[in-house]
């Protein structure tokens, strides 16, 4: 699809690569932003065709995709894509419409998400993220995780109707990992702002979580990979908080990706 990059920012992912970047091959270019790999991450990216670049001074998020957009200069539109995610082929025939047609705004896309090898179909949605930009209505991002789009006044913001297929746990290893980094960033988050935590401010935010997640959005539905999606999402806002109450003097936002 001329006109349209899509970029991938990677660190040690080279079991993820392979299906992410299949599922990028519709763009003009895939543009993988290394974070450092130490194993065969670039080799893995380069195979499949991706320009590779490196950037291995980690500094969240929003710094690397930031620094994305100096490599897609020659873009119309950018999508934004992580390296547990996939680009389905209808969000695939989706975004080439709107390639197409030309529009400057941006786009929000959902997330179907897939736990433990199982696609979690029956949950119900949640808001999703701005991933697809007219690069000439984006100035860049901010945020060391969950990071925020910076765009020009004015800019049109949209909703993609398909969804990115989101390989959110694939292994209890690789979760636990994935907790204490996002647990981490979002306490060093609230610290800058000022916040308190605590266990009790950790226990009301994880039971209104897995409510909110098993009940309301209907994880139930999903057995035993549908519990733990919801139970391991709802641990990262305990320890939030309890990070923030007892790990204060130690948060940065530079916990390693």
């Amino acid at each position: 699809m001329k006109g349209l990059f899509v970029v991938v920012l990677a660190r040690n992912e080279e079991h993820r690569l392979p299906d992410c970047l299949r599922s990028a091959a519709f763009a003009e270019r895939v543009v993988v932003i290394d974070a450092g790999s130490t194993d065969e991450s670039v080799a893995v990216a380069r195979a499949y065709g991706a320009q590779v670049e490196r950037h291995d001074d980690w500094q969240g998020f929003g710094v690397q995709r930031t620094r994305a957009l100096a490599h897609c200069q020659d873009a119309r539109y950018v999508f934004f894509l992580d390296a547990d995610e996939e680009i389905a082929p209808p969000l695939q025939a989706e975004i080439a419409d709107i390639v197409a047609h030309g529009e400057e705004a941006c786009w929000t896309v959902g997330w179907l998400q897939v736990a433990f090898g199982r696609p979690l179909t029956g949950m119900a949605s949640a808001g999703g993220m701005p991933r697809l930009f007219h690069t000439a209505r984006l100035l860049g991002f901010e945020g060391a995780v969950h990071e925020q789009a910076q765009l020009r006044p004015g800019t049109p913001a949209h909703r993609l109707h398909h969804k990115l297929l989101h390989h959110s746990y694939d292994t209890v290893r690789g979760s636990l990992k994935k907790l204490s980094q996002y647990a981490m960033l979002g306490a060093s988050k609230r610290a800058a702002l000022g916040q308190r935590g605590g266990v009790l401010r950790g226990l009301a935010s994880a039971l209104a979580a897995f409510f909110r997640l098993y009940v309301l959005r209907r994880g139930f539905l999903h057995g035993g990979p549908g519990f733990l999606y919801c139970y391991l999402l709802a641990q990262e806002c305990f320890f939030r908080y309890a990070a923030l109450e007892y790990d204060r003097d130690l948060l940065n936002d530079r916990v390693e990706r």
